[in-house]
């Protein structure tokens, strides 16, 4: 059985206890470590997130300080109405031997593992949940999951 960390501790407690009480029913449930790399954000987070990946003018676009753009990193969100606002998100990441293991191509099969007792945790609470790595018509979005608005 695993057990969440001081630095996913913390982050836990941005979010709204309803998601934190799904994640530390998980992580006891889950066959594969894993870690919290993000818990609630600011507006001015989320912006500057959305400039990785992009360009100042592309940042402007949407309103964005143009300072933010980052064109030279990898795009990590692709909204600014993200459920981190508020705290009804967090990200997660695989652990092997204590390090972070994002497993972006699939091949350790990482990602459905940690879903799958994400999915269990929310059944057994009774919290509805959904993961990023289920969106349809979009990019997924694996380390990411969310309580479903009510």
């Amino acid at each position: 059985m695993y057990a969440f960390g001081n630095r996913s501790q913390s982050l836990l407690l941005t979010v709204k206890p309803s998601l934190r009480k799904v994640a530390e029913r998980a992580i006891q449930l889950s066959k594969v470590d894993f870690g919290v790399v993000q818990g609630a954000r600011t507006l001015d987070q989320q912006k500057r997130l959305y400039g990785q990946g992009r360009s100042g003018a592309q940042c402007v676009a949407k309103g964005i300080p143009a300072a933010y753009a980052r064109p030279d990193m990898n795009v990590v969100t692709w909204t600014l109405n993200s459920n981190h606002i508020g705290g009804n998100a967090i990200d997660v990441c695989p652990v092997i031997n204590g390090n972070f293991v994002w497993d972006n191509d699939g091949r350790l099969g990482l990602w459905p593992q940690v879903a799958t007792a994400f999915k269990a945790a929310a059944t057994e609470t009774g919290i509805p949940i959904y993961w990023g790595g289920d969106w349809k018509g979009k990019q997924n979005d694996r380390p990411h999951f969310s309580i479903v608005p009510g």
